[in-house]
């Protein structure tokens, strides 16, 4: 697919994932890139056709001259995919920042999409951004990454062995090192999502007002966490549904945070179900 030039000149990377029936636009989570939605999009590609687009920062997008991430920017990075592949109307389908950006891109052009599930969106259920220096571990996190392996197939082995990525499906942790690393000249590979723009990413995630004008979201939403999350849990979900107006919850069993890569299959028989519920 075309490389898109968002507003403020980033160039970001859009995926067709394949699949027949309306547009269903995918937005992933930070440190990660639009071809980890690989493993739930096989299980709807006969209601979808699926595209995902690669974040500023990660995957093959690149970045803004001056290394913003605000995610108010993210946002409009999403709408200029929508706009410049002529997605009419599309669903929408996000996981943690990713499902942010969505519900920031409908509240800043209403209308934009016909529905949108949720998976543990990034939202504060505060009307304004907390103060600057409130600790938040995952920037420095981010940073301490390694970057370089000497193979994919040597990334793959090394992330198999972290705790955090024990409980992705082998598919979705191959599908995450596959797509998410560039060839260096030496033979090397590096992860295309540098950690300092991932840490970036992470420094801006608490700086957006997505909460206060959730009122502006008018299309059905569907808010999804996981039976096991340590992040975003039913409890959060339900501050954010009071501000909504189409809206329903759902559970996903046996998943925490990362439940896309964890079980993909149930996500996206919890995204068909939520599609089969909501009047559009």
């Amino acid at each position: 697919m075309p490389t898109v030039i968002s507003g403020d000149g980033v160039a970001i990377a859009a995926h067709d994932l394949g699949g027949d029936g309306s547009h269903l636009l995918l937005a992933h989570a930070t440190g990660f890139h639009g071809h980890v939605w690989l493993p739930v999009v096989r299980h709807l590609r006969s209601r979808f056709s699926c595209v995902a687009f690669d974040e500023r920062g990660h995957g093959d997008s690149g970045t803004a001259v001056d290394e913003s991430f605000d995610w108010h920017r993210m946002a409009e990075d999403a709408l200029a995919v929508v706009d410049a592949l002529g997605l009419s109307r599309p669903h929408g389908l996000g996981h943690s920042c990713g499902a942010a950006l969505l519900l920031l891109a409908e509240e800043s052009r209403p209308g934009t999409f016909r529905s949108l599930y949720c998976f543990e969106p990034i939202v504060a259920p505060v009307d304004d951004p907390p103060p600057a220096g409130v600790e938040n571990p995952m920037p420095e996190r981010a940073r301490r990454r390694r970057e370089v392996f000497a193979s994919r197939d040597a990334a793959y082995r090394h992330f198999a062995e972290k705790e955090v990525f024990q409980a992705f499906e082998p598919d979705a942790l191959r599908s995450y090192v596959d797509h998410g690393f560039d060839d260096l000249e030496d033979g090397t590979v590096r992860l295309s999502c540098r950690g300092e723009n991932e840490a970036r990413a992470y420094e801006k995630g608490l700086s957006h007002r997505a909460f206060r004008h959730l009122d502006r979201v008018r299309c059905p939403v569907t808010l999804a966490c996981g039976e096991h999350s340590d992040r975003v849990g039913r409890s959060e979900l339900e501050l954010l549904a009071g501000r909504l107006q189409n809206v329903r919850i759902d559970v996903v069993g046996r998943v925490g945070h990362l439940g896309p890569m964890e079980d993909p299959r149930a996500v996206a028989a919890s995204v068909l179900a939520a599609s089969a519920a909501m009047p559009y």
